[in-house]
């Protein structure tokens, strides 16, 4: 065989070797949600769930403080859909013009409930000061140490409980240290306090002392321009993933609230 003709086989014969070939899968997409600690047990079955159906989609999960959160996704920190546990974070976000307005959604609703292994019967605000080590989220960065907050200093027990109060880094360290009796109780959300073994909850904070515990979530602007993240904001208000969040204590829309 001429080496012209040599090298022309090879190319013919390459050629169909790749035309027999399985066709390459399409690189799986990917969608890269920051969500508040309280939400790690709900938002992880529901994107389980959803990639059980979307084997091309792969979910990132970047869960911590709402505040910083925010603080992480102003600086940079790639991130296609953000749920906070408050308002107050969004709305700053929002302002700073890096997240996408219009896709702004309700995600669920939450109450907070203290919770704690202390002997003492605490059935209120009021009896709080009973207790000598409290703990809440720093009020600066987490939410439900904000809303605690807001309700002790609406109950009036500010100064009653001044030196008591432990701050701790987000909502599940608090349930920690309240689960392991390092403090006689802790202010954290209902969905959390469900999730203890051995902490119960001592009391209901009522609704009236402190703002609404709403969790907004929306898509930041670069999420917008991936159809995947905009299929799994979508998949967040379904049906499937409100009694995904319902199971765990939170409150959605369909639930009829």
């Amino acid at each position: 065989m001429k080496p012209g003709t040599r090298n022309t086989f090879r190319c013919l014969l390459a050629a169909l070797m790749l035309s027999i070939l399985p066709a390459t899968p399409l690189l799986a997409g990917e969608v890269r949600i920051s969500a508040g600690a309280g939400m790690r047990d709900a938002v992880t079955d529901i994107a389980n769930n959803y990639q059980a159906s979307h084997r091309n989609t792969t979910i990132t999960q970047n869960f911590g403080p709402s505040g910083a959160l925010a603080g992480q996704i102003l600086n940079g920190a790639p991130a296609d859909i953000f749920i906070s546990a408050n308002s107050t974070w969004m709305e700053f976000l929002i302002e700073k013009k890096i997240m996408d307005p219009a896709s702004r959604k309700p995600f669920a609703r939450n109450s907070i409930v203290f919770t704690g292994t202390t002997p003492e019967k605490v059935l209120s605000m009021e009896d709080l000061r009973k207790l000598q080590r409290i703990a809440i989220g720093s009020p600066k960065s987490v939410p439900a140490g904000e809303y605690a907050m807001q309700a002790i200093t609406s109950a009036g027990m500010q100064e009653k409980l001044q030196g008591k109060i432990i701050l701790a880094k987000d909502v599940r360290e608090c349930l920690m240290y309240a689960e392991l009796g390092e403090v006689d109780g802790g202010f954290v959300y209902k969905t959390d306090a469900l999730l203890a073994n051995k902490a119960t909850i001592r009391f209901e904070v009522p609704k009236n002392l402190h703002t609404p515990i709403i969790f907004p979530m929306a898509l930041t602007r670069k999420g917008a321009l991936n159809p995947e993240a905009g299929d799994f904001l979508n998949y967040l208000k379904s049906p499937e993933a409100h009694k995904v969040l319902n199971a765990y204590g939170f409150v959605t829309q369909q639930a009829g609230n």
